[in-house]
């Protein structure tokens, strides 16, 4: 099976123009109800371009962004380094190189869906402290609330490579609470939008793992497809795109 830490090393240019950041909502509640502060340790776990470890560096954190792709790595140096709390660190969840109990904080951002769940549960019980929190968040792009969006989707299902089968849906409820175990967990959900031009659209297709790229036979039928929807649904030379943000957060017991 393709070493799927690899997945995003051709992606990183559009991954960080077009993906959308998260919410300061998500720092709000873990402040509110799992004692964040600035003096907290977080880890963020597949951490790719940094666009969690940022809400945490922004407030004041130490946190050490542990990512296994070296090109996605490279991208959140260039972006983060003028952090005093930014430490780029060379691992996996599975084996994150971090110290025993040296974390206050283990979070994911549109990341735990790669994880090996059994080993990354025993890496996070290793590293973080007694009374550390998990937090794994998504940015998940609604499918139905508007034409575009569910055109948008059909195009993924007839040229992705395999969408169906690396979609972070597939983590439910079911999945979490075997995760967390029997303290079980919290979840919280936010609302967001962005709002792309045609080359936006296409930087946002581009930045996903499952979308074919120059020289897949599936590419150029894709782009099509893609010009076609967009000139259908697009008002004033823009189309927007939704989200819920879909978050999780408990002690792992």
């Amino acid at each position: 099976m393709p070493d799927s830490t690899l997945r995003f090393s051709s992606r990183v240019e559009n991954y960080i123009k077009y993906r959308p950041d998260y919410p300061q909502a998500v720092i709000a509640t873990l402040l509110e109800e799992c004692h964040l502060t600035s003096a907290s340790l977080v880890a963020d776990i597949g951490s790719g371009t940094g666009l969690l470890t940022k809400l945490f560096l922004q407030r004041g954190n130490q946190v050490f962004a542990v990512e296994p792709n070296r090109e996605m790595r490279a991208a959140s140096e260039e972006r983060l380094c003028t952090y005093p709390g930014f430490h780029s660190v060379a691992g996996r969840a599975e084996a994150t190189t971090l110290a025993d109990q040296s974390v206050d904080f283990v979070v994911a951002g549109q990341a735990f869906h790669w994880f090996d769940r059994p080993k990354a549960r025993h890496e996070f019980f290793r590293i973080l402290q007694r009374a550390g929190w998990v937090m794994l968040v998504w940015n998940e792009r609604e499918i139905r609330t508007t034409p575009f969006l569910m055109a948008y989707d059909q195009l993924l299902h007839r040229h992705a490579t395999d969408y169906a089968q690396v979609d972070h849906k597939q983590v439910d409820e079911a999945i979490l609470a075997d995760f967390y175990g029997p303290h079980g967990f919290k979840s919280r959900s936010f609302s967001q939008r962005q709002a792309f031009d045609y080359a936006g659209v296409l930087g946002r297709l581009l930045s996903s793992s499952y979308a074919p790229e120059a020289g897949h036979p599936n590419y150029e039928p894709m782009l099509v497809e893609l010009s076609r929807i967009f000139q259908a649904h697009e008002v004033n030379g823009q189309v927007g795109f939704e989200y819920t943000t879909r978050m999780y957060y408990g002690q792992l017991s």
